[in-house]
């Protein structure tokens, strides 16, 4: 079945904030993402619940969630951006009404943490979803112009995406050469490796994999691959594309590590699908805005990545 994709955001319509993980520790970050987005010519509402604290969440599961459902099941709100990750998106998956979800596709922002409802929402309610910047992250100082450029482009445009343009100085790299085409979906491995067993993992078969991840050593990357590879998932896949790995090497200079590239090598290489590495997505400033759920092809003999169709309608 097709998955679901929300309306286009358009100049005047209403964009929800939720808190549904942690809350950022300068809360004017709030204020300031809120005044970007209103100087752009957009309503802005903010959940009731925004800006609490309990330990490291934003406000307890329930408050969390209520937010959530509020802004799914008003029709005047059109898009849905989370304020950061940090931790405790998966702490909802289990107390979600995604009836509500299903009844009220839209656009719906975040990544990170935010992974855990992003492959739920695609599972539970066939939503694409959008891994792309966060308010309190990406949104409350000078956002990066590439950032910014591919994430309006994304919600707004209703035009085939295409083969993405890098940014200046960067390039794909091939771990296993090949060509393939899939649905992709993904985002942050630990958080995608925390749902295996649950059922709020979609099936992966024939898809394109995306991951990325963040101050993780080569060793735990190791242990996160080979549970994928044990799991029987990444003979499934139809292709493969890798984010930033921001800060995964080994902080002890003394302990004998591997390399996270000799990691990568070893778990991906021999596969028998196309692997590609070093797409501008992850805990990085230049980030390409991934919408979860749409076609995609991988192309790992030439280097290229391309959208077959448009993210919103």
């Amino acid at each position: 079945m097709k998955a679901q994709k929300p309306q286009s955001l358009r100049n005047g319509d209403t964009i929800g904030i939720i808190s549904p993980a942690s809350s950022p520790d300068d809360l004017s970050r709030i204020n300031k993402g809120v005044a970007y987005f209103e100087r752009l010519g957009y309503q802005v509402e903010v959940g009731k619940n925004v800006g609490k604290y309990s330990g490291y969440l934003a406000g307890s599961d329930e408050e969390r969630v209520e937010d959530l459902h509020a802004m799914f099941a008003d029709n005047k709100i059109k898009a849905i951006i989370c304020v950061r990750g940090g931790y405790g998106s998966p702490r909802l998956l289990d107390k979600i009404d995604y009836r509500i979800i299903r009844k009220n596709p839209k656009i719906f922002v975040g990544y990170s943490d935010v992974t855990a409802l992003q492959l739920a929402f695609f599972h539970k309610a066939n939503l694409v979803t959008f891994a792309g910047p966060m308010l309190a992250v990406d949104f409350h100082s000078e956002i990066n112009r590439y950032t910014e450029e591919n994430f309006w482009r994304t919600i707004t445009s209703t035009k085939k995406m295409g083969k993405v343009i890098l940014p200046e100085g960067e390039t794909l790299q091939s771990i296993k050469k090949g060509k393939a085409d899939g649905e992709i979906i993904g985002g942050n491995l630990s958080l995608i490796l925390s749902l295996l067993g649950t059922p709020f993992l979609p099936k992966l078969k024939n898809k394109i994999l995306f991951f990325e991840d963040i101050d993780e050593a080569p060793y735990k990357i190791d242990r996160m691959l080979n549970q994928l590879l044990i799991s029987g998932i990444l003979e499934k896949l139809s292709g493969l594309l890798l984010g930033e790995f921001s800060d995964c090497v080994e902080k002890d200079v003394d302990k004998k590590t591997l390399t996270l590239d000799e990691v990568l090598q070893n778990y991906l290489g021999d596969l028998p699908f196309p692997v590609i590495k070093n797409f501008p997505h992850g805990h990085r400033k230049a980030n390409y805005t991934i919408p979860f759920g749409i076609r995609t092809k991988i192309n790992a003999d030439k280097s290229y990545v391309e959208f077959l169709e448009s993210a919103v309608t």
